[in-house]
């Protein structure tokens, strides 16, 4: 059952979850929700690092944008030597 709550934030943190929220297509109210069961969750240890939700259609989005290399870690070992010798 849903209950109305009243915040009392600055004006400007108030725009910003209002542009958040609009961007997201969803309300602030929504948004508020989806933050509190996240740290709910988080507090009850329901989401260790081998139980995460599932990405978000922007993460999604973003997947194979960036090159991958074989090996990272030696490729920026590497980089490293070259810049500090």
């Amino acid at each position: 059952m849903a209950t109305k709550l009243t915040l009392r934030m600055d004006e400007r943190l108030i725009a910003a979850a209002k542009r958040h929220a609009a961007a997201r297509g969803t309300s602030v109210s929504r948004m508020v929700a989806a933050y509190v069961e996240a740290l709910e969750a988080l507090a009850a240890g329901g989401l260790g690092r081998g139980d995460l939700p599932a990405p978000s259609p922007r993460v999604r989005s973003l997947v194979g944008v960036l090159p991958s290399t074989p090996e990272p870690e030696a490729a920026y070992r590497a980089h490293l030597e070259r810049k500090h010798s």
